[in-house]
């Protein structure tokens, strides 16, 4: 589950790729519309390039893999990775979070993620946080295959907007793994910046009681990024990992917050950029290079074409097995 994949509030402010930020959204392009060179239809895949370049295909990111020509992999996700997992994003009309959310009685679905609202009445926050409590859903597919890159020494970094402590529940170790919008794993007092454990917060949670501190009674908040919120000091790991990057796979994300959604571009010109989404999104929309290669459909679906190109199917299924005990079918995952 990402954070804020939504318009703006208005006191958002974005400083820019290379300082601390708060999050805010890409702004419409003058003129509405994306400018792109091609574009695919549901569950199928294409590639950048035109002018004479050779059309580069799904195919050629797995034979890079399979053949170690890229072996510093890094990965961006967003909440649709999560879905499959049975975590609504935030957007979708009627079941996604800030349609939920009405039933809150907030002044605007977004609300819920203000501090100023957060200080004004907490209890609306802990009760939706509530829904998200660690153990109520399980890794699916997509985050049993950014495992398994890591396990065959090809992951870099991954990049994640999501909450739902999914990445972690599947086995990427905390050092791959930063977590862009922060986690609910920990928590710590808002009045003297005391860390809250985790256990500890859940419970009061799950009883339907506002944490507080037990030294000086300050409301806790879980370690996640609000609005106006400063990152989280990992996030600068993008200074290094992105520039060091030879692939940059792009799965599940609206690519629509900042300062997220510029990592995309963040790569080197020449490094090959697989989006696996539901939609066409981003600057591989906007300025899409030679060497993009866009598999939109299903994310399960496309990370599973994805992954029978690379001949891993079998060892993406026994990790499965190995991690939940059971393996309930590959088209189900």
């Amino acid at each position: 589950m990402a954070l804020f994949p939504c318009s703006a509030v208005p006191a958002l402010r974005f400083w820019g790729l290379r300082g601390a930020r708060a999050w805010t959204r890409w702004p419409r392009i003058p003129g509405g519309g994306w400018s792109v060179s091609c574009f695919a239809g549901a569950s199928s895949d294409t590639g950048g390039g035109g002018h004479g370049q050779k059309k580069f295909l799904l195919q050629d990111i797995a034979e890079l893999i399979k053949t170690r020509a890229c072996q510093r992999v890094v990965v961006m996700v967003g909440a649709g990775i999560s879905t499959p997992s049975g975590i609504p994003d935030f957007r979708s009309p009627g079941v996604g979070y800030y349609s939920i959310l009405q039933q809150y009685k907030l002044p605007y679905p977004e609300a819920i993620f203000e501090l100023s609202f957060f200080f004004h009445d907490p209890k609306p926050f802990f009760t939706f946080a509530k829904k998200l409590y660690p153990g109520n859903y399980r890794p699916n597919a997509t985050h049993y295959f950014l495992r398994l890159l890591h396990e065959k020494g090809l992951l870099l970094r991954l990049y994640t907007q999501n909450i739902d402590g999914l990445e972690r529940a599947s086995g990427i170790p905390d050092s791959k793994l930063v977590e862009a919008h922060g986690s609910l794993a920990s928590a710590t007092c808002t009045i003297c910046r005391r860390p809250y454990p985790g256990e500890d917060f859940w419970a009061d949670v799950m009883v339907d009681r506002v944490p507080r501190c037990p030294v000086c009674s300050g409301v806790t908040k879980p370690d996640i990024v609000f609005f106006g919120e400063p990152l989280p000091a990992r996030f600068l790991l993008h200074l290094a990992d992105f520039p060091m990057a030879d692939l940059l796979l792009i799965l599940g994300t609206s690519l629509e917050v900042e300062p997220f959604a510029s990592l995309s571009d963040a790569v080197r010109s020449s490094v090959p950029r697989l989006l696996i989404n539901r939609d066409l999104v981003g600057s591989l929309a906007r300025n899409p290079r030679g060497r993009d290669v866009v598999q939109l459909g299903d994310v399960v679906h496309g990370v599973k074409r994805l992954v029978e190109l690379l001949g891993w199917t079998d060892d993406l299924r026994d990790l499965i097995q190995r991690e939940t005990g059971k393996f309930d079918g590959w088209d189900r995952l």
